[in-house]
């Protein structure tokens, strides 16, 4: 029995020493495509457009079950307001063009087999949604955001990888526009991503 003990110890030391062997740092860039769903409520259907974006990360994975990285993303997040009146099917519509900046910070849990390394992710963050230009009737709008998605690290060489992932955003439908009301509903914003990483 004592002889088992010990050499399971000696299994779980070399375990935790090639974990640490693959721990890694690294700053990644990704392009990806944001695509999202129209909400209705309060009166109001509210359809976002599509549009591209870049992420940039921070990454740090110390073992399997610890990881964390925080992000920066950007893209255009212009949305259409409409209002209809269904006695005399008459609707009124506005268009605000804005940007869409978004902070995080977030949770990873992966394992690394061979050059491959998938991962799973889970996070927080805030999402600014700023207009662009001068456009009188519309306001910023801040909302936090949960996130969550999955992907694939590929190391090609000894520092440098290919990264492919999914996120998806979570957060209410932001209220851009002093003459609609938001319809105020959780929205979802999915953005499949393709980008390279550097690692320290």
């Amino acid at each position: 029995m004592r002889v088992a003990l010990i050499v399971a110890f000696f299994m779980l030391i070399l375990a935790l020493g090639n974990v640490a062997a693959h721990a890694q740092t690294d700053v990644g860039l990704s392009f990806y495509g944001a695509f999202n769903g129209t909400t209705n409520g309060n009166g109001t259907t509210q359809s976002p457009a599509n549009a591209a974006g870049g992420l940039i990360e921070l990454r740090h994975i110390a073992n399997p079950l610890i990881g964390y990285e925080a992000t920066y993303s950007y893209n255009r997040a212009n949305q259409t307001y409409a209002s209809c009146n269904l006695s005399d099917a008459l609707c009124t519509r506005q268009s605000v063009s804005a940007n869409a900046h978004e902070v995080s910070g977030d949770w990873i849990a992966s394992v690394h087999i061979a050059n491959l390394r998938p991962f799973a992710l889970a996070g927080v963050g805030v999402l600014f949604d700023v207009p662009a230009g001068s456009q009188s009737s519309a306001t910023t709008e801040t909302k936090p955001v949960f996130i969550y998605g999955a992907g694939l690290d590929w190391s090609l060489i000894a520092h440098l990888g290919l990264r492919f992932q999914y996120r998806g955003n979570l957060y209410k439908a932001p209220d851009l526009t002093r003459h609609y009301t938001s319809t105020n509903e959780f929205t979802r914003t999915s953005e499949p991503m393709i980008g390279a990483y550097l690692r320290f």
